[in-house]
């Protein structure tokens, strides 16, 4: 028999897009007008300027400064482009597109290239703009340190405001803090006697407050690792989550308030140690609360409700009730900021109460002048709500729905500038959201089991993920790809924090990784 020679192969015919894109990537680059927009205020900078379609990223950068006249002292932007509504037609081959598109490289590479049909050098490209942070954080790209310490899982982790200190809580009944100058055990926080589960450090890093499964919250003071006083007593069930008021709001006393599975809110005064007020009207377990820079206390819940209290007599405000399940997560676009108080990236340490009280209100101010404080909660819905309950005319109504996972929300968190929110959930991914308003921007996939936590670096480049796959990814948000992979856990991982150049984990194996 006779060998038979293989039929030529068929060529494979290139969708229309892609002969369009082999066809420009030929050409010489053309020109554009190109308009420049403050993302922030939507006022325009300046007149149309007519520019080369290849300006790199950095010449648009130093466009933008002149334009604003801050060309002595540049400050890094990102750029990115809101392309036209499709017509019916490409509608159905564009499904998967993202309508806003990031400037990583140049208008021709990142836009024109890619998308030869939605815009011509004949319109005008409304580039919009916004600053960016002026420092940059450090990549993370391997484990420092392993410490061993902890005799049950890591069910909780901490960063003081400062960065100093981590505060990690466990299944062994102890709270521990560990220095992260030298990457070593600093104190063992021992008195309760349940697992504890959330931690949480007031705004000058004078107090660490434990809540557990014993139903009691304690105070600790870091510096000599010795508990303040006796136990605060009062909730019938576990603790669920803590929040202490802002420096800005209170300096000499802050008060801490205590979310338990009870249904209630404490407030209590840390000074006086005793209780200022009760938060009852949830009708089941209050899973997060956080209190915001207005004096406004947020609680969600497992009623399926948010309700915001007036922080200084404990009135309800109002109740958002949209989501259809638990309320398991909220976050504010203030966080970072109420957390870090009056401490900066410039490490400058406030001489007296007073100083730090008006430096925490200057960035707290510089901050909301941009945005109002606004709030994200995730639910087992599998559905987050975007929120503006201070400053809005619908205060009950959300400012968006943001759907598209496919199991239930575990985490949710606002980037430090309020541009971002991560996502978390049991469909083992991460999703990107536009922070002011909620539109999707993209999926973050590669853990092959639940996602349990997100957190940001400060500068607001980098997300870091933790979850059940036993990994921790670093993620590109310019490509949406993983950066880094960083394993080394043996088991679940249940926390993460991302401070400074930093990243500290614990979970299931016992182990604090940084």
């Amino acid at each position: 028999m006779s060998t038979q020679i293989p039929p030529a192969p068929k060529r494979v015919k290139l969708s229309k897009e892609k002969e369009a894109q082999a066809i420009a990537a030929q050409e010489p680059a053309k020109t554009i007008v190109a308009q420049f927009k403050n993302a922030q205020d939507g006022s325009l900078l300046g007149p149309p300027l007519s520019l080369p379609a290849d300006t790199a990223r950095e010449g648009l950068e130093l466009l933008v400064n002149n334009l604003r006249g801050s060309s002595t002292d540049p400050l890094p932007f990102s750029f990115h482009l809101s392309l036209p509504p499709p017509s019916e037609q490409e509608e159905s081959d564009q499904k998967d597109q993202e309508p806003r598109i990031q400037i990583h490289k140049s208008v021709h590479e990142d836009l024109l290239l890619k998308y030869p049909n939605r815009l011509t050098t004949e319109d005008v490209f409304i580039i919009e703009c916004e600053p960016e942070a002026v420092f940059r954080v450090r990549e993370i790209t391997r484990c420092s340190s392993t410490i061993d310490g902890h005799a049950s899982p890591i069910l909780c982790a901490s960063f003081s405001p400062t960065g100093r200190l981590l505060a990690t809580g466990s299944g062994d009944n102890t709270c521990r803090l560990w220095n992260l100058d030298t990457e070593t055990p600093q104190s063992t926080l021992s008195g309760h006697t349940g697992w504890l589960l959330c931690v949480e450090w007031d705004g000058l890093e004078r107090t660490v407050a434990t809540g557990s499964m014993d139903n009691s919250v304690r105070l600790w003071d870091p510096k000599t690792g010795k508990a303040i006083g006796e136990p605060l007593r009062g909730h019938s069930k576990w603790i669920t989550s803590l929040a202490w008021e802002p420096v800005h709001l209170n300096v000499a006393s802050p008060r801490l308030a205590s979310s338990s599975k009870d249904g209630t809110v404490r407030v209590w005064n840390s000074k006086l140690r005793k209780l200022d007020f009760t938060l009852g009207s949830h009708t089941a377990s209050v899973n997060v609360v956080r209190w915001g820079g207005e004096g406004v206390i947020y609680t969600a819940s497992s009623d399926r409700t948010v309700k915001l209290w007036d922080g200084k007599d404990g009135k309800l405000i109002r109740t958002l009730s949209d989501h259809a399940h638990w309320v398991n997560t909220m976050a504010l676009n203030t966080d970072f900021i109420l957390r870090t108080g009056p401490f900066d990236q410039h490490a400058k340490k406030p001489a007296s109460d007073e100083e730090a009280q008006s430096l925490a209100l200057k960035r707290y101010k510089a901050f909301t002048a941009v945005t109002p404080e606004l709030v994200i909660t995730g639910s087992d819905d599998h559905t987050l709500f975007l929120w503006a309950p201070l400053n809005s005319e619908t205060p009950k109504k959300p400012l968006a729905r943001l759907t598209g996972h496919q199991k239930q929300v575990n985490h949710v968190a606002f980037s430090p500038d309020g541009k971002w929110i991560a996502s978390a959930g049991f469909d083992n991914s991460v999703k990107l959201w536009e922070g002011r308003t909620g539109k999707f921007v993209a999926s973050l996939r590669g853990h092959v089991a639940a996602v349990y936590r997100v957190s940001w670096s400060s500068d607001s480049r980098m997300l870091v993920s933790a979850s059940k796959d036993s990994t921790l990814k670093l993620w590109d948000l310019k490509t949406h790809k993983i950066r880094v992979d960083l394993p080394g856990h043996t088991d679940e991982v249940y926390c993460v924090d991302f401070v400074a150049d930093k990243i500290a984990s614990g979970g299931r194996d016992k182990k604090v990784k940084m």
